[in-house]
């Protein structure tokens, strides 16, 4: 009798937020490998959610396997249209937007207090926009060393204005289970927000101490409900 082949472990892919790159989970990625997990870290443009999908969906092509993917911040929009690709068997959001069908990222941030970070947006006048200096001391990773905060001040990208209106067609977090993270010392994704939404989703939630940048103030909690995400897979 011939036996079954296993079946192939998780990987995680990882996929970042605005005024960012992959580097980002440069403290949660060890983590994860220490555990033997495979780990892909997508290097999105923020030019615009379908180009964000869709470099986050050529790194879903060359994965055989089942996938967990994690969004962070803007990441989080991201996933949730690349999410229904059917090898996608479990999301988790990390301060990060999920909107519905038919909604945008600047809908989700609309229907809230704005938190003190939106003033600190620099329009280029181009189509793009970027935070200033100020804005990542005081208001995205308030809980990193200065030093480091104003280091990725410098290495920002910048951000398509038109990734706040960009819809989503199909909502991945309805059909799969989800983890979310919630940071609750955030100031610049409304802590209500991230609330509702986790809520929304009916996702096993986590709330941390921390910064909008919770993977890089605390990635030893961050991985753990990655881990927990993968090992639900397993079970």
């Amino acid at each position: 009798m011939e036996s079954t082949p296993p079946s192939p472990s998780p990987t995680v892919v990882l996929v970042h937020g605005a005024w960012a790159d992959g580097s980002s989970w440069r403290q949660v990625i060890p983590l994860l490998m220490k555990k033997g997990l495979r780990v892909v870290a997508v290097q999105n443009p923020t030019t615009s959610l379908a180009d964000d999908v869709a470099a986050t969906r050529r790194a879903l092509n060359t994965i055989p396997g089942p996938v967990v993917l994690v969004g962070h911040s803007w990441g989080g929009t991201v996933i949730t249209e690349a999410g229904n690709d059917p090898k996608v068997k479990a999301l988790v959001y990390v301060a990060a937007f999920a909107p519905g069908v038919g909604q945008s990222t600047g809908d989700l941030v609309g229907a809230h207090a704005p938190p003190p970070a939106l003033a600190k947006i620099i329009d280029d006048g181009a189509g793009f926009l970027t935070l200033s200096a100020e804005g990542w001391v005081q208001d995205v990773g308030q809980d990193l060393p200065q030093d480091e905060a104003r280091l990725l001040a410098v290495l920002q990208p910048p951000l398509a204005a038109r990734t706040f209106t960009d819809t989503v067609t199909e909502a991945a977090w309805s059909s799969r289970p989800s983890w979310y993270i919630v940071s609750g010392d955030d100031r610049i994704v409304s802590v209500e927000l991230q609330r509702k939404l986790a809520g929304l989703m009916n996702a096993r939630t986590t709330e941390l101490k921390a910064s909008h940048l919770s993977l890089l103030s605390m990635p030893e909690a961050v991985a753990q409900v990655i881990m927990e995400a993968v090992g639900s897979l397993a079970g």
